[in-house]
């Protein structure tokens, strides 16, 4: 039983016995209804990705462990490159329980001691979601303060209580560390600001 199913059990079951006549509660969403689960994100990435189930499961434990479950996810390609100034360009689909999946993009520059180029799978876990339009925003990172599991290389980043964490894999050389925000958007832009 959730949390939610036990409070609202314990309400219940409170003002009967103190022979209260209560009104109707709301019915909640079990959280298996609008979040995954480890073994459906886990099983879920190592498809998006390629790769075999176990070194997936390395970096979504990891993510599991800090965040819990998520309420969304996003898989898609990006493609970036720096030279000090740098840009990020991606698109994917939104994936929530309940939803048709929605195309979306991000965009967003860095700055910092950063040179090369690369492109990336990503498999974004969404926490705190709730609707949609909490994601159409800016989400600031450190980008050199990610790590690798299994090869994958994860990063958290937070805005107005939703919190991304971007699992990337891909080609290409790009070293050094530097600041910079994704923001998401319903329709593709070019402007990187």
């Amino acid at each position: 039983m959730n949390k939610r199913a036990l409070i609202r059990r314990e309400l219940i079951l409170g003002g009967i016995a103190a022979g209260l006549s209560l009104p109707a509660l709301p019915a909640f969403a079990d959280d298996d209804d609008v979040t995954y689960t480890e073994s459906e994100i886990t099983q879920s990435a190592a498809d998006f990705f390629g790769i075999a189930t176990e070194a997936a499961a390395k970096a979504v434990q990891r993510v599991f462990r800090d965040q819990g479950r998520p309420d969304a996810y996003i898989k898609g390609d990006e493609g970036s490159g720096a030279f000090v100034i740098g840009l990020r360009y991606g698109s994917g689909w939104l994936i929530r329980k309940k939803f048709d999946p929605k195309k979306i993009y991000w965009r967003g520059p860095s700055v910092g001691f950063d040179v090369g180029g690369n492109a990336s799978k990503v498999f974004t876990l969404i926490y705190n979601l709730k609707h949609e339009d909490r994601l159409y925003q800016r989400f600031p990172g450190v980008e050199g303060s990610y790590y690798f599991i299994a090869g994958i290389g994860v990063l958290y980043m937070r805005s107005g209580g939703v919190t991304l964490a971007p699992m990337r894999t891909g080609v290409g050389l790009r070293a050094g560390v530097n600041a910079q925000y994704e923001e998401f958007t319903e329709k593709r832009d070019w402007f990187p600001l």
